[in-house]
């Protein structure tokens, strides 16, 4: 098993040698990685593309699938490349969708065409203000405790 996401919160099953795998017939995201620095670090993985799917048995595994030759190409070999599977439990097609765009803003898939961002922009629910959304105070190492008068 291997954790990823924002603070590591998904539990994917693997990572497996994708030249040896058969894919299961369920739904899931999988994440294709392989190993930057096998000879120091052989336990880390760089993710190189994100997906998800209703089925796995339709995705063309292991390298029949549209950005296989991507995979290829950034692991140096096919006998390099991982695969990383996690069923969202209770998770429908949407669900899958939305955790594949969060994998896909933490990672930076390079085989991923589509990429996004993480940011949060002010014009998507335009400004807003209030007397809650202020700076909050700061308050020095002279300063007396909140309630307490200044001496």
């Amino acid at each position: 098993m291997i954790r990823l996401g924002s603070l590591a919160g998904y539990p994917f099953e693997g990572p497996r040698l994708l030249a040896g795998w058969t894919p299961p017939a369920v739904a899931a995201v999988y994440a294709i990685a392989y190993k930057p620095d096998p000879e120091t670090r052989p336990e880390r993985y760089a993710v190189i593309y994100v997906g998800h799917s209703d089925d796995l048995t339709t995705e063309r595994f292991p390298f029949r699938h549209p950005r296989a030759a991507c995979w290829v190409q950034r692991a140096g070999s096919r006998w390099k490349i991982y695969v990383c599977t996690y069923q969202v439990p209770g998770g429908g097609r949407a669900h899958r969708e939305q955790i594949a765009r969060e994998l896909t803003a933490i990672y930076r898939p390079r085989c991923n065409i589509q990429q996004y961002d993480q940011a949060w922009k002010d014009h998507w629910i335009g400004e807003y203000s209030a007397p809650t959304t202020g700076p909050l105070p700061v308050r020095g190492p002279d300063d007396p405790p909140p309630g307490q008068p200044a001496q």
